[in-house]
């Protein structure tokens, strides 16, 4: 599927900066997380499903990020309301961010990308790429990483659809939850880049 990138996205674009993270720390939060070779196959079928329904995915999940007074408070204006403009703009690249959790290599490019995801999450950067005015400072690092859950559970009856059966549907689930995990790690790093 072609499609055109989102407002704000800037993967592989030269004003992201190169991330602090080597690759040697990227391959052992992998080790940590008990990556293999069979995950990046799982991942990339997985990809192969999810990739055309990312609208779809991105609708489920904020349904309930938007019935969470706590999560749609990160995307209030400066008037202390949700703000539509933000959260559609966010919207897209979250969609983006599911084709590229899937489908692109963990290199550097990559590792880039999550430092830039990360700082717009932090106090850093947050609200900078779409220049809004708002009330909240950052997303609570607790909110990013309780979120692992509903976007992984979230994700079986889309993989399901696409499965060859139950072993297969494990397979791209287990590596979904992986990679999650592997990037909510890696957008951790700033919140305290000292313990990290």
């Amino acid at each position: 599927m072609v499609r055109s990138d989102p407002a704000g996205y800037t993967y592989g674009q030269p004003q992201v900066p190169a991330s602090p993270v080597a690759l040697h720390e990227l391959a052992q939060l992998m080790e940590s997380v008990q990556w293999s070779p069979a995950d990046d196959l799982a991942l990339r079928r997985a990809g192969a499903i999810l990739a055309p329904r990312t609208d779809e995915i991105v609708d489920v999940w904020y349904r309930f990020i938007e019935d969470s007074p706590h999560l749609v408070s990160t995307f209030v204006g400066k008037d202390g309301t949700p703000d539509p403009e933000y959260i559609r703009a966010v919207r897209r690249r979250f969609a983006r961010w599911i084709d590229d959790l899937c489908n692109r290599p963990y290199d550097e490019t990559w590792l880039a990308y999550q430092e830039e995801i990360a700082r717009r999450h932090h106090l850093s950067g947050k609200n900078t790429t779409d220049g809004i005015e708002s009330m909240s400072g950052h997303i609570p690092l607790r909110h990013v990483i309780a979120l692992i859950t509903p976007i992984t559970l979230t994700l079986r009856p889309f993989l399901q659809s696409g499965s060859t059966g139950a072993d297969d549907l494990q397979q791209m689930l287990d590596a979904w939850l992986k990679a999650v995990t592997l990037t909510v790690a890696l957008w951790a790093r700033p919140y305290n880049e000292t313990l990290w």
